[in-house]
């Protein structure tokens, strides 16, 4: 089959590789029609910790079950389905708990052992899917491909965020970066009770996507002032920085208000950041982090974007064929495109 494969540090190229088979009793595999890149894919090709050449890259994916293994009791071959990002189990602790990502049995698609032991990922044109009746769900007659493709990562992620602040209905949240999990994570604040959501973003057409769907934008500089005018000077109830590092903190605690909550769904390098404890304690301030996890909270997404309160494909600006991937890779990586989508069949 043909699939986008990493080449070397920060290429890609489409190649042949071996067709992927049942290897346990719990998989599926599933016939890829929809795959995503993802800021996750670049990061993984530009510092490509445990990856080899060859590795098949990709974990947004949507598609049509074609085998399943003797052990797969919710799905059968020709049922339409999305994948979450990373597997479990479904049975441990953590996953009855609903904390699937501490999973013991965690794998991530396409990302080497960067988060757990190597699993081809979904940028091709079958993908195995272990654990299928956990990581698998079934897309709803009337719900395209697309407006599911986004569930296992960038939608999950951007709810998730917001499930972590708490938030009272009529709150005012700031979002913290204008990329495809920032955009998301502002629709489902504006689906989930926010009051007004303030998109903070420095690049003009980022700003004007959230702006067509519903956010208040300004730029790094503009956000403190615009905030304090919607809140009488307090600042922003929840923060929500989706861009990951140091800068993106800073300005995160730079917006919220006295006992508010910044959450962080940005991916972190740095192995410390300089809390500013003095005045997070003498102000109450809440700090957490989140990540995405579609096996939890596909039912939510899917009622939110089954009733149209969300939906995800307007972040998308890029579809490519398969052997058009290396292509959209780049666009990504050069900023020149917001979310690119493989149609694969």
């Amino acid at each position: 089959m043909r699939a986008v494969v990493f080449a070397g540090v920060g290429a890609v190229e489409v190649s042949s590789v071996s067709d992927p088979v049942l290897v346990d009793p719990t998989d599926a595999l599933v016939k890829v029609h929809r795959a995503a890149i993802c800021g996750t894919d670049l990061h993984t090709i530009s510092h490509p910790d445990g990856m080899h050449r060859g590795a098949v890259l990709g974990h947004e994916f949507t598609g049509t079950v074609v085998a399943v293994g003797s052990a797969v009791r919710t799905f059968a071959s020709g049922d339409r389905v999305s994948g979450a990002d990373f597997t479990a189990c479904g049975h441990c602790w953590w996953c009855r708990h609903g904390n699937h990502w501490e999973c013991s049995q965690r794998q991530f698609f396409g990302t080497g052992e960067a988060f757990g032991p190597a699993l081809a990922g979904a940028q091709a044109e079958i993908v195995r899917v272990p654990h299928a009746d956990v990581v698998l769900h079934p897309i709803a007659d009337g719900v395209s491909d697309e407006a599911t493709l986004f569930f296992g990562d960038v939608l999950a992620t951007g709810y998730a965020a917001v499930q972590r602040c708490d938030l009272s209905p009529g709150d005012t949240v700031a979002v913290i970066g204008g990329g495809p999990v920032g955009q998301l994570t502002s629709l489902a604040a504006q689906a989930c009770g926010a009051g007004p959501v303030v998109l903070v973003e420095p690049v003009t057409e980022r700003r004007a996507i959230a702006q067509a769907h519903g956010a208040l934008v300004a730029t790094p500089q503009e956000a403190r002032p615009l905030i304090d005018a919607l809140t009488d000077g307090r600042g922003a109830d929840a923060v929500i920085e989706a861009v990951g590092g140091p800068r993106g903190l800073d300005t995160a605690f730079g917006l919220v208000r006295r006992r508010g909550t910044v959450v962080s769904v940005g991916v972190h390098q740095q192995s410390t950041w300089p809390l500013p404890v003095g005045r997070a304690f003498a102000d109450e301030l809440t700090l957490r982090f989140a990540i995405g996890n579609a096996i939890r909270d596909r039912d939510q997404l899917s009622g939110l974007v089954a009733s149209g309160a969300i939906d995800p494909t307007v972040i998308i600006d890029l579809r490519v064929g398969l052997e058009d991937s290396p292509a959209a890779y780049e666009a990504m990586t050069e900023r020149r495109t917001l979310k690119a989508v493989i149609e694969v069949s």
